[in-house]
């Protein structure tokens, strides 16, 4: 049921690649939750880049221009490599500041280098910043640059600032002396499916894999899965799914890693369905990061009932809260004796199933993460 008192409420959201979309953690928070505030009563309009997705669906007669109550624009991109982002960002923040929204909610820290300028047009100004992306190895000295210019200009300008972490918390308060809002991310629950395209497609059985499902990037710490895997005594496959992030690099190498090993699967990048059995029937889901804002692909994990191994940064022990298993970071070899100790003990991994999915539906559902997001649009709009 609608909320008759957020119908006039416009917002814009700006950041994001497009929706609907699985392309990121950013793509996939932005097509559940603005479609969810539109459900309440905003009436939200989402700026979409016009990239290579943009040609393929125009060529199909496929493009939309609405997506579940939430307006799609379309924003003039330079689709390169490192201009892509920020072009797009601006024709948007511009297009939006000229438009009547009464709120403009930026996603992840580069695109917010011009949040001033929706402010100085009198609309309020809303930051979530997604993980502190000037620390992501992907980047040159320009764009980390870019993106810490980002950061800046939202602790300045931005009406209220969120964060998906408490580490993230921290860092804004240590940093800059300023206070943010903790909204984590949002999941739907999800149904536990059979494995049968994942068996036809790759040939793997349930609960005989190991999966890694993210970005290809470095700071995931793919590279540390490879290597412990390597040193482990067990008939259990290593399943890779996703794709390279501007990251060719870093993907020739983990290929390179990998050999010819038949025991290790690199899958691309997979939605609906086939993502769906990769998780439902991961023997274990392992997300060895360095660094994170709040892993959307845990939760995803933790949701389908995995038994899940991360590094110990805060980001990822704190989603779980004690439902899986967490080795320091960057260590290969205690990465290995845990893994180990779970392909040893199935009994162990299957009591953290169970677990795992409690604690999501008790902490992360779209429809609590949309009230605090309400709460929060409503004090800004009504002060």
């Amino acid at each position: 049921m609608k909320n008759v008192q957020n119908a006039s409420k416009r917002v814009a959201m700006i950041g994001h690649k497009f929706i609907p979309s699985r392309d990121g953690g950013v793509e996939v928070v932005v097509s559940n939750l603005a479609p969810h505030l539109a459900g309440i009563g905003y009436d939200v309009t989402c700026y979409n880049r016009t990239n290579k997705q943009f040609k393929k669906l125009r060529k199909n007669g496929s493009l939309m221009r609405e997506y579940r109550g939430v307006h799609l624009v379309w924003t003039p991109t330079v689709d390169r490599r490192g201009l892509a982002a920020m072009t797009s960002s601006v024709f948007a923040t511009v297009m939006a500041s000229f438009s009547r929204f009464d709120l403009v909610h930026f996603h992840t820290e580069g695109p917010c280098i011009l949040c001033w300028l929706p402010k100085l047009f009198g609309k309020k100004v809303v930051v979530t910043v997604h993980g502190l992306d000037h620390m992501r190895q992907k980047w040159g000295k320009f764009a980390s640059w870019y993106i810490m210019q980002g950061e800046k200009a939202a602790v300045r300008h931005a009406s209220s600032i969120i964060v998906l972490s408490k580490g993230v918390r921290t860092y804004f308060r240590e940093k800059y002396g300023r206070e943010t809002v903790l909204i984590p991310n949002g999941i739907d629950p999800a149904e536990i499916k059979p494995a049968c395209e994942i068996t036809k497609q790759f040939g793997l059985v349930s609960r005989e894999y190991i999966l890694f499902l993210g970005r290809l990037v470095p700071e995931k710490g793919i590279h540390y899965l490879i290597k412990a895997y390597q040193m482990l005594r067990t008939d259990k496959k290593l399943v890779i799914v996703g794709a390279t992030s501007d990251t060719d690099d870093y993907v020739r190498q983990l290929y390179a890693m990998a050999g010819n090993s038949s025991s290790i699967i690199f899958t691309g990048f997979q939605e609906g369905l086939v993502a769906e059995e990769l998780y439902s029937n991961a023997y274990l889901y392992v997300l060895p990061s360095d660094l994170e804002g709040m892993p959307l692909t845990l939760l995803e994990a933790m949701n389908y009932g995995c038994c899940c191994v991360t590094s110990d940064i805060g980001e990822c022990a704190d989603v779980m809260d004690g439902c899986g298993f967490t080795f320091p970071r960057g260590d290969v070899e205690i990465l290995r004796e845990t893994l180990q100790d779970l392909c040893d003990h199935p009994e162990k991994a299957e009591a953290h199933r169970s677990e795992a999915r409690k604690v999501v539906s008790s902490k992360y559902t779209w429809q609590d993460i949309t009230a605090q997001t309400d709460e929060l649009y409503s004090k800004l709009l009504d002060s």
